[in-house]
C-alpha cells in the first residue's frame, strides 16, 4: 500500500460514528447474509441494536458465535438467531429463509451483503475457473436469496429487499468481481419494477473501499508474489484517488446506509442504487 493510501486509510478511524436510531426496526424480522464479518456484521449489530429480530446468515461456523454476541451486546438481551448456508446455490438460499421464517415468523427485510474480490489482478490473468468462482461469489448469493424471499415478501403484500452492490463495477484489476456487482446492480433496478406492484421495495447500496478487521475467514489465497501484491496496492491506490474524500469509509459509515435504506425512513425509496464511497459514484 502507498504511504498516501496507508495515510487515507488511517484517517476512516477518524471518522465521525453515526448515531444509533433507537426502536427504528423495533417488531421488524431482518435477514443479513454475509454477517459473520465485515460489513455484514455490523449491520446485524445495529439492527439488533435499534429494536430489531435478526437472523445472520453465513456459511462459516463464526455466524453462531457472532449472533450469542449480538444478543448479549443489546441492553436487556437483543433477539437474534443464526443459520448457516451455503448461498451460491438456491436450496442454500431457501434453507437460510425458511430457517429465518421459523426461528422470527416472517420477513420483514433481506439484506444481501455476500460477496468479495477473490483475487486481484488484471483480466488478462484471470482463469476460467477463477472467473465462475468470482462471479457465483459475488452475485449468485444476491440472485438465489432475493428469489428465495420474494414469494414470502409478496405473499404478505410488503417488505424490502436490500442489496449490496459496489463501485467497483469501475476499477482496476478485479473485472470478474465488477461483473458480478453489476449483476447485482442489475437485479436492484429490475427487480424493483416487478415488486413495486406487491408492496415490495428493491433498494442497493454500493460500498467503496472500507476498513474492517482482519478477516477471520479468507475468501481466498492472499497476495504471495511482490506481482500480486502491487496489483492488490494498485487497487487501494485507484481507491483511494476516486474517492472525492481521499480516504477509506468505516463499516459504521457502510451500516448505517444499509440500515437508512432497510427502514421506513426510506418508504418513498426503491429502485435506487445508492454509492456510500466518499464521492466515488463507480
Amino acid at each position: 500500500m502507498s504511504t498516501a493510501a496507508r495515510a487515507a486509510t488511517a484517517d476512516a478511524a477518524e471518522a465521525p460514528a453515526p448515531s444509533v436510531h433507537a426502536g427504528r426496526f423495533a417488531g421488524r424480522a431482518v435477514v443479513v447474509t454475509g454477517a459473520a464479518q465485515g460489513i455484514g456484521r455490523a449491520v446485524a449489530e445495529r439492527i439488533a441494536a435499534e429494536g430489531g429480530e435478526v437472523t445472520l446468515v453465513d456459511r462459516a461456523d463464526l455466524v453462531h458465535e457472532v449472533a450469542e454476541g449480538v444478543r448479549g451486546a443489546v441492553e436487556g438481551g437483543g433477539t437474534a438467531h443464526s443459520v448457516t448456508a451455503d448461498l451460491e446455490t438456491f436450496d442454500g438460499a431457501l434453507a437460510a429463509v425458511e430457517a429465518a421464517v421459523a426461528a422470527a415468523g416472517r420477513i420483514d427485510v433481506v439484506i444481501n451483503n455476500v460477496g468479495g474480490t477473490i483475487w486481484a489482478k488484471p483480466y488478462e490473468h484471470y482463469t476460467p475457473e477463477e472467473i465462475e468462482k468470482e462471479v457465483r461469489r459475488s452475485l449468485f448469493p444476491t440472485l438465489w436469496m432475493c428469489r428465495a424471499a420474494l414469494p414470502h415478501l409478496i405473499g404478505q403484500g410488503s417488505g424490502t429487499l436490500v442489496n449490496v452492490s459496489s463501485v467497483a463495477t469501475r476499477g482496476v484489476n478485479r473485472v470478474p468481481y465488477a461483473a458480478a456487482k453489476g449483476g447485482v446492480r442489475a437485479i436492484t433496478t429490475a427487480l424493483a419494477l416487478e415488486a413495486a406492484p406487491h408492496g415490495v421495495r428493491v433498494v442497493a447500496t454500493a460500498p467503496g473501499g472500507t476498513e474492517a478487521p482482519p478477516r477471520a475467514v479468507q475468501r481466498g489465497p492472499l497476495p504471495a508474489s511482490e506481482q500480486e501484491k502491487e496489483w492488490y496496492r494498485q487497487i487501494v491506490d485507484q481507491t483511494v484517488e476516486s474517492s472525492l474524500m481521499k480516504r477509506y469509509g468505516t463499516l459504521a459509515e457502510q451500516a448505517a446506509a444499509i440500515c437508512f435504506l432497510a427502514s421506513d425512513e426510506a418508504s418513498y425509496i426503491t429502485g435506487t442504487v445508492l454509492p456510500v464511497a466518499g464521492g466515488d459514484l463507480g
